[in-house]
């Protein structure tokens, strides 16, 4: 078996059809296809079913393919310490984030500190989903991704870096504009703005109203936090978001915000990676960079509601 071979071999499982994998290893549909006949030949057994839409794996290809996932994350693993060779400005990071607002305000800074430090390193930045990034570190494809937690996988490690209380929020003209809690029910029939499904913090609100026995009004699902911020503002409905990233906006008068009767439902952004893979020291430094950062950003907070009288 070969390196090119396995690759393709995976890409081809992920992505249903020959001609999507051969895209995703920047090679002709006839090499890929060639690479899995190479393959099947070793093995003496058909890795796929192919179909006219999609390919499916065969119990062979079953068995083969998270071998090939291990197989694959161990030869990246012995890249990256080989790399460590040359230098320890040098490295590469693959990054996640399912954090648009933290994104936004926060990891410029990370990432222009991390350059500092290894100025040839070679850092990249996606978003996306909790689950589709702890899918991405699960499959070799990321090395690292600021998720929300928990995560269940027993193969991703995490390390909470920031939590806060889940509120919701709505336009000041709003008829309970006074109030300061909202039950389930009462938020339930409310036009709710929520995040997209497939996040953490979604789960659990979904998880809440379905304890509490009621069904949410949803009225539109959007992937920022920003997004569903500036909606409520414009009185397009109500909406669910982090206590301390609201203070502004409520001390300005743009919204006002409710705690919820019965929700134990924390915000709490965390750092996943493989557990037990490669810790670069790139990956390490990040790490570190971010846990700076983070502390920094809680006695900031500290002292703004101190000051307020919070």
């Amino acid at each position: 078996m070969e390196i090119k071979q396995l690759k393709a071999f995976v890409a081809i499982a992920e992505e249903k059809t020959f001609t999507a994998g051969a895209k995703r290893v920047n090679v002709t549909q006839a090499a890929v296809s060639m690479q899995i006949r190479q393959l099947e030949d070793e093995i003496g057994l058909p890795l796929f079913t192919r179909t006219p839409r999609r390919v499916i794996l065969t119990e062979a290809g079953e068995l083969l393919i998270e071998r090939a996932r291990r197989i694959l994350r161990e030869h990246d693993s012995s890249l990256a310490e080989l790399a460590e060779i040359a230098g320890a400005e040098y490295g590469r990071l693959r990054i996640g984030s399912a954090s648009a607002m933290f994104a936004t305000a926060q990891l410029p800074a990370i990432l222009q500190k991390l350059k500092s430090e290894f100025p040839n390193a070679e850092v990249s930045v996606s978003s996306g989903t909790s689950k589709l990034l702890v899918d991405k570190i699960l499959h070799g494809e990321m090395d690292i991704a600021f998720v929300s937690l928990p995560i269940e996988s027993p193969n991703v490690q995490t390390e909470l870096l920031y939590g806060d209380e889940v509120v919701a929020i709505a336009h000041p003209s709003h008829p309970k504009a006074k109030a300061k809690y909202i039950s389930a029910a009462d938020l339930a029939g409310e036009n709710l703005i929520l995040g997209e499904e497939g996040g953490n913090t979604r789960r659990m609100i979904d998880d809440f109203f379905s304890a509490a026995n009621v069904k949410p009004n949803i009225v539109m699902e959007l992937s920022r936090q920003e997004a569903i911020n500036k909606m409520v503002e414009n009185n397009m409905g109500v909406g669910i978001a982090s206590d301390k990233s609201t203070k502004a906006a409520v001390k300005e008068g743009k919204i006002v915000s409710w705690w919820i009767e019965g929700a134990e439902i924390r915000w709490n952004l965390g750092l996943a990676r493989l557990r037990g893979g490669y810790f670069s020291p790139i990956a390490g430094a990040f790490t570190e960079i971010c846990r700076d950062n983070f502390a920094e950003r809680e006695r900031e907070f500290a002292v703004s509601s101190k000051r307020q009288g919070r």
